[in-house]
């Protein structure tokens, strides 16, 4: 028996083991691409280091322009998101009804559907309402594309917030809205923080909605001009891909350093209900 678990454990961390180096590996290609004046497809040690792939794309056109537009896209939508969840979730959290599971499954239902199944009657919409092209509509968009899950996530880490500390808030006076923004969403800190951060990721790295609902290049998304490295006949300027990878891929380990506390945290209830 020994031996068997021996074996087992062994099997398990060589798959692990396989596993990691599978991810590490496209991450190596673009750390050691950004930095190799000869970069290529192929992962290999640079002959030398250099920077100059940086300062190709380091331009308002490349990178800042882009870059700006999906701070203001994300941004903006991932705190519509996180306001309109909690608006759904404390009702749902807090209030018996018959009409909470069919809503929760529903809700649950529309978070299966592909993005790409309803996009086609989305477009012809934008244009009927004067959306298509804007940055607004197409927050808009993104907001409501994410908030069914966010209101499932929601609704789940707010169901862990005392009922108790609420009661003793209405018999002070409170009202609703004031426990909602005073006590449950201070207490559910970890819950916010992992709304947020899937919300701000999922619409970060999305292509195709800004792709479909935005026109003018001077509004695109850092994720929509990325494809301006691949050229028509199959030229691809690696390093600058890679560069530009890098920098792409650093506001949401910002974002995620700056959580990561909260994520880790746990509820801060402390000894509020105690006694």
């Amino acid at each position: 028996m020994p031996r068997k678990r021996s074996a087992r454990r062994f099997a398990a961390d060589v798959s692990l083991l396989a596993l990691a180096v599978a991810f590490a590996l496209p991450l190596a290609w673009v750390l050691l691409s950004a930095v190799d004046p000869r970069a290529g497809l192929r992962l290999r040690a640079p002959d030398g280091l250099t920077l100059d792939n940086f300062r190709a794309i380091l331009t308002p056109e490349i990178t800042y322009t882009p870059l700006l537009n999906s701070l203001l896209l994300c941004g903006g939508a991932t705190a519509l998101t996180v306001g309109c969840a909690a608006l759904a979730a404390y009702p749902l959290s807090r209030f018996r009804s018959r009409l909470n599971r069919p809503f929760l499954l529903t809700i649950l239902f529309a978070t299966s559907l592909p993005i790409t199944a309803i996009m086609v009657p989305v477009y012809a919409l934008f244009v009927r309402v004067n959306l298509i092209d804007t940055l607004q509509g197409t927050v808009f968009f993104f907001a409501a594309s994410q908030l069914p899950f966010a209101i499932w996530l929601m609704k789940n880490f707010m169901d862990g917030v005392p009922r108790e500390l609420e009661e003793a808030a209405w018999t002070d006076g409170a009202s609703a809205l004031q426990s909602l923004l005073r006590i449950v969403l201070p207490l559910m800190g970890p819950g916010l923080a992992v709304v947020t951060v899937f919300s701000f990721v999922m619409m970060w790295g999305n292509f195709f909605v800004p792709f479909m609902l935005l026109l003018t290049p001077d509004r695109m998304p850092a994720s929509v001009s990325i494809n301006d490295f691949f050229g028509n006949r199959g030229m691809v300027a690696y390093g600058q891909l890679a560069a530009f990878s890098v920098i792409y891929s650093t506001p949401v380990i910002l974002l995620y350093v700056l959580v990561a506390r909260r994520l880790g945290g746990g509820f801060a209830l402390g000894g509020a209900v105690k006694g």
